[in-house]
């Protein structure tokens, strides 16, 4: 979505837009989008329109991109791993050539070795290492075969066979460490129904915002009717603050910005706007005086939240938390407070967008981690196991010899 230069993400005391030191100076809008290797690039436009149509451009990839020969386009992961093996032996001690060439054969190939070497993807990497991880494959041994697999790809890139190394959004000791971070529970579909089932209507569409929309509590409860956060008509969802509680420093409820790197807007969903204007016809928003420190510096406004208790009082931590217990029972989800919480339906969220096939990049934005590689780290046990296909080179040469033999 393109940026108002002229303009700043938070609104006035009465919803007003807040003009830029820029305003009125050079081009408004600025496009933002990925480039080919996974760069982030920008571009200034005068018009919104001609900001949108480039950013769709460079997401469907009409953007120039490195060239790759056409003979190489069906050469298989074997075949080049091979020839890069070959042109550097020379320059190997003996061990070295024993444990490359081993290493190639018995564990490379077998995963990548049929597939021609443009089609692999990270995911398909990720993929790899998600059924190595699984049959616990020892972690020094798995660092190894990845960074030679890394060497072999960074090298076709080098000799313009392949356009981009996928291995350069991986950081597999980050994924290793972070191994911890993977939740140790996510609710299906059939357990999050039955949260549905017992949670009162009132709170429907909170659930809907962790389960469809993957925001955290805070977030969702830190919601107000007001342009600042939801813009229905434009489908958007603006996740630019959580609602905390602090008798010590800010006298009670305030306004914060969300979790460090996660302000972001993100599309809204159809169904969760639908849910929000009912909540909001049947439950009118409650008006609350409140601090904000949003934008670094305190101010005191009128916040209407959508979300508040059955008399009408913002949730704190605690009163959240006992209803949040009894709801948990009630649907039979598991015990450990640690993750069964609100989160876990962010955690449902995130892994049915990746059992869809969405990309890894998409993930990220639409869970709004800092990087990719939270993302990876969080949720590589998630991503679909493709079934590799076998022999499809020979078949396809046969295929193609007896139609020669035939003519």
């Amino acid at each position: 979505m393109p940026v108002d230069l002229w303009h700043l993400k938070e609104r006035g005391p009465n919803d007003e837009r807040l003009k830029s030191k820029r305003h009125g100076q050079g081009k408004r809008w600025r496009g933002i989008a990925v480039g080919p290797s996974g760069e982030t690039v920008t571009r200034a436009f005068e018009r919104k329109e001609d900001a949108k149509d480039w950013e769709a451009e460079q997401r469907a990839g009409v953007a120039p991109a490195p060239v790759v020969r056409r003979a190489d386009r069906t050469t298989t992961f074997r075949v080049y791993g091979d020839r890069w093996r070959l042109a550097r032996e020379i320059g190997w001690v003996v061990e070295t050539r024993r444990r490359t060439e081993s290493n190639l054969r018995n564990h490379l190939y077998p995963a990548f070795g049929d597939l021609p070497i443009d089609s692999i993807t990270t995911t398909t990497v990720l993929e790899w290492l998600t059924r190595r991880l699984g049959a616990e494959t020892p972690q020094s041994s798995l660092r190894l075969y990845f960074e030679l697999f890394d060497a072999v790809m960074a090298a076709a890139v080098a000799d313009k066979v392949i356009s981009e190394n996928p291995c350069d959004n991986i950081r597999l000791s980050q994924i290793l460490r972070g191994l911890s971070r993977a939740p140790k529970w996510v609710p299906d579909e059939k357990q999050v129904v039955r949260l549905f089932d017992v949670v009162p209507e009132r709170y429907h569409a909170l659930l809907l915002l962790g389960a469809a929309q993957g925001c955290r509590i805070s977030e969702a409860l830190g919601l107000e009717d007001s342009l600042r956060c939801i813009e229905p008509e434009r489908g958007e969802l603006h996740v630019v603050q959580q609602l905390r509680y602090s008798p010590q420093h800010y006298g009670g409820f305030y306004m914060a910005p969300p979790k460090s790197g996660s302000s972001g807007t993100v599309d809204l969903d159809q169904v969760v706007a639908d849910a929000i204007a009912r909540h909001i016809k049947d439950w009118p928003p409650v008006e609350i005086e409140l601090p904000d420190i949003t934008t670094g510096r305190e101010i005191a406004r009128t916040a209407r939240l959508i979300f508040t208790t059955v008399h009408g009082n913002p949730f704190t931590d605690r009163t959240w938390s006992a209803e949040w217990i009894k709801w948990r029972r009630k649907a039979g989800w598991p015990e450990d407070p640690n993750h069964s919480g609100f989160h876990a339906l962010r955690h449902y969220f995130a892994t049915t967008l990746i059992a869809h096939h969405a990309d890894p990049k998409d993930v990220q934005r639409a869970l709004r981690h800092k990087g990719l590689q939270i993302t990876l780290e969080t949720y590589v046990h998630w991503w679909p196991r493709a079934e590799r296909v076998k022999g499809l080179i020979g078949a396809h040469l046969q295929r193609a010899l007896g139609a020669r033999a035939g003519g």
